[in-house]
């Protein structure tokens, strides 16, 4: 089974360190874990780290992932495209990873029933550049996806999409999750999204972890008060389900 584990990660830009001392329980299979915390607090930067995209102390171990398999593929906050592509093509190119471009008829229905369930087919034809940056987003979903990892890092996928599609792609990311035994880890700003879909919470603060724990004992008033400087707390809603009621900013 695949397993994900962080030892004193931290990473630099440079000589200067942005984030430090991320240790975490090994994270397993077939879980979510949303990735929380203020603005430039060092989510983007600790994704980066886990991918391989920037040096720093500590150990990512990543364990199980069976030889010639992706073990991981990261989907960043900037899905701008400047290549000449259609949305087919890219996501073609994207479930190949660099093999020979040859499409076996199982690929291509793995592609058609990817860009259906994203609800983007009749984008198959547009170019990445004739695209808003919300359809962006949801093509680098795709090709995230189509790559089958083990892992997955998610930064902020949903930050250009209408609270309907945030939920459409959060449930579908879920499922898959599921389905697939895939880690994923999840940058999300909406405390809510994050208790409606995901197992566990790693809140970043300040360039440290903060918490690590699931999200009904991680999101709580005291997170609210101590990370986020808000007034704020946790209930029970009509479908019994716990969601964040905000009152006011603390100054």
């Amino acid at each position: 089974m695949v397993s994900l584990t962080l030892e004193g990660v931290g990473t630099r830009y440079g000589r200067k360190q942005v984030l430090a001392d991320v240790t975490t329980p090994t994270i397993t299979a077939g879980t979510m874990t949303a990735v929380i915390g203020p603005n430039a607090a060092g989510k983007s930067s600790l994704f980066r780290r886990i991918a391989g995209m920037a040096s720093g102390p500590g150990e990512v171990h990543i364990e199980g992932v069976p030889s010639g398999e992706q073990a991981l593929a990261y989907l960043p906050q900037d899905t701008n495209a400047t290549a000449v592509l259609t949305v087919f093509e890219s996501v073609v190119l994207a479930a190949k990873q660099g093999r020979s471009l040859k499409v076996s008829e199982e690929e291509l229905r793995d592609i058609d029933s990817l860009l259906a369930a994203l609800r983007i087919t009749e984008l198959a034809s547009r170019y990445l550049s004739e695209l808003s940056g919300g359809q962006r987003q949801l093509v680098g979903i795709a090709q995230s996806l189509i790559r089958r990892p083990h892992i997955l890092l998610m930064d902020e996928p949903t930050s250009a999409l209408d609270l309907h599609r945030q939920m459409e792609v959060l449930g579908l990311v879920r499922s898959l999750a599921d389905e697939r035994q895939m880690i994923v880890m999840i940058a999300l700003h909406d405390l809510n999204h994050a208790l409606g879909y995901c197992d566990h919470a790693l809140v970043i603060a300040n360039g440290r972890m903060h918490r690590f724990g699931s999200c009904n004992d991680t999101i709580d008033q005291h997170l609210l008060r101590e990370v986020y400087r808000v007034d704020g707390h946790v209930e029970l809603n009509s479908l019994n389900r716990p969601q964040v009621v905000l009152n006011a900013p603390i100054y």
